[in-house]
């Protein structure tokens, strides 16, 4: 880590180690996540963990809450209140300054085929960050797992549902509006204001995606 680093670019570097060692642990073996609330635990360990470590001054801090309420200053698609829920929210205090993360989490397992919701979720859950970009959070990340290459390597998805694709390699343009056109949809029209390019990383029997929002 160089000293020359900005609080947030720290900040980056904890979220980006932590994930490839969370990826690693779990690809080998050595972590086991048995669902998504499982998996939200290890990598809290690990960021919790990692996150202490990088608190060299007395006055550096590393916070981290699970399923932390926050208040947004608009409306929120995801409930249709001012308030929303973030799976993973950190607070870092170094140089005397103050930066905050929100990650989203998923874990789809090839078990329990919830299919094509999850992949609308996918995308309503990237909305959300987008959302909390525009409500002073100042890092987002959306990480997926799954044991099931439906996800990230199928060849065609159902004419219905297939604007919601996040294959490997696949991209996303800004603006795009995304629909749910089966007869009774699993929800409204999504459109996103960023542009977005899906890469996974597999090791041995499990998928990986991370997107910096």
């Amino acid at each position: 880590m160089s000293s020359e680093l900005s609080t947030k670019d720290i900040l980056y570097e904890i979220i980006e180690l932590s994930y490839d060692i969370l990826i690693k642990k779990l690809g080998h073996g050595s972590l086991k996540a048995l669902n998504e609330a499982s998996f939200q635990l290890e990598f809290g360990h690990i960021l919790k963990t990692l996150g202490n470590l990088y608190e060299f001054d007395l006055e550096d801090k590393f916070y981290l809450e699970f399923e932390t309420p926050f208040k947004l200053k608009e409306d929120s698609f995801k409930s249709k209140t001012k308030k929303a829920r973030i799976d993973l929210f950190i607070r870092y205090q170094s140089n005397g300054e103050e930066v905050k993360a929100a990650i989203e989490l998923k874990f789809f397992k090839k078990s329990n085929h919830r299919e094509p919701n999850n992949r609308y979720d996918v995308f309503q859950d990237l909305k959300n960050l987008e959302d909390y970009k525009d409500n002073d959070i100042d890092i987002c990340y959306f990480i997926l797992a799954t044991d099931h290459k439906h996800y990230c390597y199928q060849d065609t998805y159902s004419a219905d549902t297939a604007d919601f694709d996040f294959r490997h390699e696949k991209e996303y343009q800004a603006g795009k509006i995304l629909k749910y056109s089966t007869t009774k949809p699993y929800g409204e029209e999504v459109s996103l204001k960023n542009n977005y390019k899906f890469e996974w990383t597999t090791i041995k029997n499990l998928n990986f995606l991370k997107l910096k929002i």
